[in-house]
C-alpha cells in the first residue's frame, strides 16, 4: 500500500478512516493527487470516480441520504470546488452529513495571478456546519516555503513548526468530522498543497491525534410537564410531518397518535409514515375549503389549538398559508438541532429525537374526547372518492399519468422524486407504504435529482425508480455519466415540453416571453441521451401505451431503462386546476 509523502494528506485519510467514512467520491485533478493516492491505495475506502463535480456532490448526497452517515467528495483547486455548492446547500437544509474535501494552492499563490486558484477558505461559510482550513506542511517543499512565505516558520525550526502544524490540523479535522456526525451537516476541509504532489512513501510518516465526539446531554423531560398539560387539554391538535427517512418513528407512537380523536396527523409522501387514520393528501383537504362558500367557517373548524411538527421541510404551500393565516395558540417543533418558524408562531423547540420525545411525552397523555379528527376524516374520504371519479374521466395528462405511475410501482422499491411539478403531483396520491420516498426538499432545486437518485441507489437493497420532469432530467443529464448505475435503475421522465409548473402558478400569460423565459419550451430528443449513456429507452404518449409499457418496465434487464411519458403541454394546468374544483 502506498501513502502520499505529504503529512496533511495522510492526516485527512487517517481521520476519515478512524471514523468509518469509507465512501469517497473523487473528481479528477492534479492538486488533489496526494489525497487521491491516499484514499484509492487503501482498500478500506470505496472510491468512486465522477468527472462533473456538481453531479459528484449530489451523488454523494444521495449516498449519505440512504446510509445516514457521512460521505466524502474530493476535488482539485479552483472553480471545481464551487460546483459542489448546490449539493452543499441541499445537505445543509436537509441535515445530511456531506464531507467536502478540497485541495488548494498555498496561501502565497492566491490572488497573484496563479492558474486554477481562487479564495477557497471559508467559501461556503453561509451554508456549512464548519470550515476546517488546514495549514500547509513545512516539512514538504520546505525550500518553496522558505522562499515565498518564510514567516510561516516564525523563527522556529522546521521540526518545531511542523509539530504545531500537525497539532492544529488534527484539531480542526476533529472538529469538522465530529460535527458532521453529531449534527448531520455538511463540513468543508480545505488543504493547501505545494508541489511536488505525486511523491509516495511505503510507510506513513505521521500518527494523527484523533479525538472522537462526545454525546450531548439530553433535555430533562421534567421540564416538559407544562406542555404535557396543554396537550392533554387541547381538543384540536394538529401534527404536521415533513421529510423523514422510512422507519424513523416507532410504530407504537404512531398508533397512539392515530387513535386519538383530538389529533389530525398531516403527512406527505416524503414523510414516509403510513396509517389509515393519517391524512396524507394535504392539498386535497385544503383546496376544497379555499373554494367553499363557507370557507371562513371551515378554516375555523380546522384551525388547531396546538401544532406539533417534526421532520424536514414541508412541500405543501397550502398548509403553510393556512397556518400563517389561522395561527394556532402554540407551535412546537421537535428536532435535536434546529426549529424553523415556518408559520411565524413558533413557541417551543424541543431539542430531542422524535422517538425520545414521544416516549416521554405520550406515556402519561390521556385521550381527549373530540370530534376534530372524525369530522375531517369524513371530508378526506369524500375527497378521495371524488379523486377516483375524476381520474376516470380525464384525458391523458400529467395528473392521470402520475396517478397511474405511482400505483404501478412494485412493492419495496425506492422512489426518488424530481422537484417542482413532480413532487407536488405526488402529494395528491397514495403511495404503497412499502415504498421509500425521497426528494431533495432542502432547497427544492431541480439541479441534482438524477445524480442524487443514482447515488442513493448504490447501497439500496431493492431497485430505484426516479420520476422526474423533462427540465430537471435535462439539467442533470451529466448525472448519468458514471460507471455506477445498476441495471435495475429506472427513470420515468414526464415530458410536457417545458417547466409546466409555471402554467399553474399565478401570472401565466400565453406570450412569447412566457414560453421562452418561464416555461422554457424545447424539442430535445431524450432518446439520444439514453443511447449516449447506455440506457434502454421507450416513449409513450397515450393511456394504453403507458399501461402496457409499465407491465414490462420494472422487470429485470441487462441495462437501466428510461421511459419518456409525453403529455400535452397546453392541457396539464387546466386538468390540475379543474381537479380541485371537481373534488370540491
Amino acid at each position: 500500500m502506498k501513502y502520499s509523502s505529504i503529512p496533511a494528506a495522510q492526516s485527512v485519510v487517517d481521520h476519515c478512516k478512524a471514523r468509518g467514512i469509507s465512501n469517497i467520491i473523487i473528481s479528477p485533478g492534479s492538486r488533489n493527487a496526494p489525497l487521491t493516492i491516499g484514499f484509492s491505495e487503501d482498500p478500506f475506502f470505496n472510491c468512486y470516480s465522477i468527472v462533473d463535480e456538481r453531479c459528484a456532490a449530489f451523488f454523494a448526497l444521495g449516498m449519505a441520504q440512504q446510509l445516514r452517515k457521512p460521505t466524502a467528495v474530493l476535488c482539485t483547486s479552483g472553480s471545481a470546488l464551487l460546483n459542489y455548492y448546490p449539493a452543499i446547500s441541499e445537505a445543509f437544509y436537509s441535515d445530511l452529513p456531506l464531507v467536502v474535501i478540497s485541495a488548494d494552492r498555498p496561501c502565497y499563490k492566491v490572488d497573484i495571478g496563479d492558474g486554477q486558484t481562487i479564495r477557497q477558505e471559508n467559501v461556503f461559510e453561509k451554508h456549512i456546519g464548519y470550515s476546517a482550513n488546514l495549514k500547509q506542511d513545512v516539512v514538504h517543499a520546505t525550500e518553496s516555503l522558505m522562499r515565498y512565505d518564510p514567516d510561516q516558520l516564525a523563527g522556529l525550526s522546521v521540526g518545531q513548526a511542523q509539530a504545531q502544524v500537525q497539532q492544529f490540523n488534527d484539531a480542526v479535522l476533529d472538529k469538522a468530522l465530529n460535527m458532521a456526525f453529531m449534527d448531520n451537516c455538511p463540513v468543508h476541509i480545505n488543504i493547501p498543497f505545494e508541489e511536488p504532489l505525486y511523491q509516495t512513501a511505503d510507510e506513513p510518516s505521521v500518527v494523527p491525534q484523533i479525538h472522537f465526539l462526545e454525546e450531548r446531554d439530553k433535555p430533562a423531560p421534567s421540564a416538559w410537564e407544562e406542555y404535557k398539560n396543554i396537550w392533554k387539554q387541547a381538543k384540536r391538535k394538529m401534527i404536521l410531518v415533513g421529510v423523514l427517512p422510512p422507519n424513523t418513528i416507532e410504530r407504537e407512537f404512531l398508533d397512539i397518535l392515530a387513535a386519538d380523536p383530538s389529533i389530525v396527523v398531516f403527512t406527505e409522501c416524503t414523510s414516509n409514515l403510513s396509517n389509515t387514520n393519517f391524512f396524507p393528501n394535504i392539498d386535497s383537504i385544503l383546496a376544497p375549503i379555499e373554494k367553499a362558500g363557507n370557507r371562513e367557517e371551515l378554516f375555523g373548524l380546522l384551525q388547531p389549538e396546538v401544532v406539533l411538527t417534526f421532520g424536514g421541510l414541508v412541500v405543501s404551500k397550502k398548509i403553510k398559508a393556512f397556518l400563517r393565516a389561522y395561527a394556532p395558540v402554540a407551535h412546537w417543533h421537535v428536532d435535536k438541532r434546529r426549529a424553523y418558524d415556518t408559520f411565524f408562531c413558533l413557541s417551543k423547540h424541543f431539542k430531542s429525537d422524535p422517538n425520545d420525545f414521544f416516549k416521554e411525552f405520550l406515556d402519561r397523555t390521556t385521550v381527549v374526547e373530540s370530534g376534530y379528527k372524525a369530522f375531517w376524516a369524513a371530508k378526506r374520504e369524500h375527497y378521495r372518492l371524488q379523486r377516483e371519479r375524476y381520474l376516470g374521466e380525464i384525458p391523458f395528462t400529467d395528473l392521470w399519468a402520475l396517478g397511474h405511475i405511482l400505483k404501478s410501482i412494485p412493492k419495496n422499491f425506492q422512489l426518488q422524486l424530481g422537484n417542482s411539478s413532480t413532487v407536488r403531483y405526488a402529494q395528491l396520491f397514495d403511495i404503497d407504504p412499502s415504498i421509500g420516498v425521497f426528494c431533495n426538499r432542502g432547497t427544492s432545486g431541480i439541479d441534482g435529482s438524477t445524480s442524487t437518485a443514482i447515488g442513493a441507489s448504490v447501497y439500496y437493497k431493492t431497485p430505484t425508480l426516479l420520476v422526474t420532469g423533462d427540465l430537471s432530467f435535462l439539467y442533470d443529464s451529466n448525472g448519468m455519466w458514471n460507471n455506477y448505475i445498476r441495471p435495475d435503475f429506472r427513470i420515468i421522465v414526464i415530458n410536457n415540453d417545458g417547466g409546466g409548473i409555471f402554467r399553474i402558478l399565478p401570472g401565466k400569460e400565453e406570450t412569447h416571453n412566457f414560453n421562452t423565459y418561464f416555461e422554457t419550451t424545447h424539442s430535445l430528443n431524450l432518446k439520444s441521451l439514453a443511447e449516449l449513456y447506455g440506457f434502454d429507452f421507450e416513449e409513450v404518449a397515450e393511456k394504453d401505451e403507458l399501461e402496457d409499457t409499465l407491465l414490462q418496465f420494472y422487470k429485470a434487464s441487462e441495462r437501466p431503462k428510461i421511459l419518456e411519458v409525453k403529455t400535452p403541454r397546453l392541457m396539464n394546468d387546466k386538468i390540475l386546476l379543474s381537479y380541485f374544483d371537481f373534488i370540491s
